[in-house]
């Protein structure tokens, strides 16, 4: 590979890279405050590609004669070639160009532990205004384990999530919930009691009401609690565009 094929994949890598951060497909990959970053780290590539090639493609400077009358050569006669192994970055090029993964779903929840295995902060501020509250999966399980529902009371809650199967092989509702990125995903995982929503297949998502349940399971993959919800009422709604929490 040679400097204007190492500035092609660059100037490749670059525009893939801006392409996702500027539309919602970077949202499978990181979390939405580091779109900036990867508008900053697409330009930066795209500028370094447009200047490498630049430099290559610039009229040669006239040579200097050597003492025999023959113009000076600065090398041996052999070519030098770059390892072939560069051709390997035009891969990830490839995978943002021609391949949008999905989410982290259901799959992944069923192989990582629920992300709350720790004591946190039990001091809850009050429920948002609205009849239901809506908050996230991560804070009414927050709530529901370390503040043992007091912050909720009786009051109604309305969360959104997919659904995954439990180890009981009934439904439970999870999110993932990301520190960086995507490889660092870890799975929120609410158990459900009451009107359980039903006929539906793994990675659907659903908004559901429900109050606070004192009902504690265990996760299989880590043993750590599960908090429950007493769902009142569901229904199905359309793949967010941000999956992540």
């Amino acid at each position: 590979m040679n400097r204007q094929a190492q500035a092609v994949v660059l100037l490749l890598l670059g525009g893939a890279v801006l392409r996702a951060s500027v539309t919602d497909l970077y949202l499978r990959y990181v979390k939405e405050g580091l779109r900036p970053f990867l508008i900053a780290a697409g330009l930066l590539l795209v500028v370094a590609a447009i200047m490498t090639l630049w430099y290559e493609l610039r009229p040669p400077a006239p040579r200097a004669l050597a003492p025999t009358g023959e113009p000076a050569t600065d090398h041996d006669g052999h070519g030098h070639h770059e390892p072939r192994v560069g051709w390997l970055l035009i891969l990830p090029v490839l995978g943002l160009l021609l391949v949008a993964p999905p989410a982290l779903g259901s799959y992944a929840a069923s192989q990582a532990g629920t992300a709350l295995n720790a004591p946190q902060q039990s001091d809850y501020p009050p429920l948002p205004d609205g009849d239901p509250a809506p908050v996230s999966v991560l804070d009414y399980a927050a709530r529901a384990l370390f503040d043992r529902g007091a912050s909720i009371g009786d009051r109604r809650v309305l969360l959104t999530g997919f659904l995954a199967t439990g180890e009981d092989g009934q439904p439970i509702l999870a999110r993932m919930v990301l520190s960086c990125c995507a490889a660092d995903g870890r799975p929120v995982k609410l158990g459900l009691t009451g009107d359980v929503p039903a006929g539906l297949p793994n990675d659907s998502w659903v908004e559901v009401v429900g109050r606070y349940s004192d009902r504690i399971g265990r996760d299989p993959v880590n043993d750590a609690e599960i908090p429950y919800l007493q769902v009142e009422s569901w229904r199905q709604v359309p793949t967010p565009k941000r999956q992540y929490e």
